[in-house]
């Protein structure tokens, strides 16, 4: 028997323009996991999970015909991850077995409640990892992120893959994405086994170390939100909205790299600046997109973050979901709950979570 975690994630900061190759975004990994655990089984193998037994499906209307939305069911990601982790495993000359699985979350509440951890790509990754250690494929934290990215990426067909990150880095992370048209050229032409050896154009993941003064507090709005759909929508946009768009796209990145800067001085303030700067950059985005990224429940709960004397924002797609607060350790923050909680509010239990060694 083997079992493999992956923590959850939020966005801090850098959201839809880290889909463009090379953007950066901060993220934090967090203290919640998806849990695999793989037995070896005789002849008839299970996928089984307490949490996905009455996963819905999506979809909409396109003419007489109903169409699917498989991007937020989580068994379209674990078979993904199989399929390409035993493609892996047969290139590296690994017999292929039959097994049973059995997957645990704590990403959502247990009452079904989703709150916006990266659910999909924790439980791609702890798949990945899982079946790593199962096959002894002796795979480094690269390369799983890299099969992760895939994996996770022929189901999802859109988005960063930074959430990949911070479930196999953990910690806080700069990360920028990778050319997606040169992954899919190159997946013509080439092996599993080679594209995980190869350097992926754009993309670089980089730890950063959080000053010993900042706190993140995290308040859930109660309505959870696509993030499929929430980026479907903004590439819409940015095809009307060029200049707009690039517009957004050059103000985020020196932003961000301000807040990067701030992560390496160690200096509260200026993270704080930066946290704030990039709300104000995704309420235009939200303006010429016509995409609602800060809900009026999350704008109620970034300006309670304020009046306490924190820096908040919407976090991730935004549409609900949660959003983040980062504040000095010496403010109290029990009268930000409770003011959270009269606005209908949940304050989440979550610390930041580190993987203190690489393999």
């Amino acid at each position: 028997m083997v079992t493999a975690q992956a923590p959850g994630k939020l966005y801090i900061a850098g959201e839809y323009a880290v889909v463009e190759t090379g953007y950066p975004a901060i993220i934090v990994a967090l203290n919640q996991f998806v849990t695999v655990t793989v037995t070896p089984a005789k002849r008839i193998g299970s996928i089984q999970s307490k949490q996905y037994q009455e996963n819905s499906l999506m979809w909409s209307r396109q003419g007489d015909e109903m169409v699917f939305d498989n991007r937020d069911n989580p068994f379209h990601y674990i078979l993904s991850a199989i399929k390409l982790t035993e493609t892996y495993a047969r290139e590296l000359g690994k017999p292929l077995a039959v097994y049973n699985m059995s997957i645990d979350s704590d990403l959502d509440s247990t009452d079904g409640k989703k709150f916006g951890l990266g659910s999909s790509a924790a439980v791609t990754v702890a798949t990945v990892k899982a079946l790593n250690a199962f096959y002894a494929l002796g795979m480094t934290p690269d390369q799983v992120y890299k099969l992760a990215a895939i994996a996770h990426l022929d189901i999802q067909g859109n988005g960063s893959l930074g959430d990949i990150a911070a479930s196999v880095y953990g910690g806080w992370i700069a990360y920028r994405s990778f050319d997606k048209a040169w992954l899919a050229a190159q997946r013509r032409d080439h092996s599993l086994r080679e594209l995980l050896a190869m350097s992926w154009p754009g993309l670089s993941i980089e730890l950063l170390q959080a000053p010993a003064a900042m706190q993140l507090v995290i308040g859930w709005t109660g309505s959870p939100a696509s993030t499929s759909q929430l980026v479907d929508k903004i590439a819409i946009a940015q095809a009307r909205e060029r200049a707009e768009y690039k517009q957004f796209l050059a103000a985020s990145k020196a932003t961000i790299e301000h807040i990067i800067d701030g992560f390496h001085a160690g200096a509260l303030a200026t993270i704080q600046a930066g946290v704030r700067r990039n709300r104000e950059l995704l309420a235009h985005l939200a303006a010429f997109s016509g995409v609602e990224i800060e809900t009026a429940k999350l704008h109620t709960l970034c300006e309670l973050a304020e009046a306490a004397g924190g820096a908040a924002k919407s976090s991730g797609a935004g549409g609900g979901d949660c959003g983040i607060v980062l504040i000095d350790q010496t403010k109290a923050v029990a009268q930000l709950a409770a003011d959270w909680a009269e606005h209908g509010i949940d304050t989440l239990a979550l610390s930041v979570h580190e993987i203190p060694t690489q393999a």
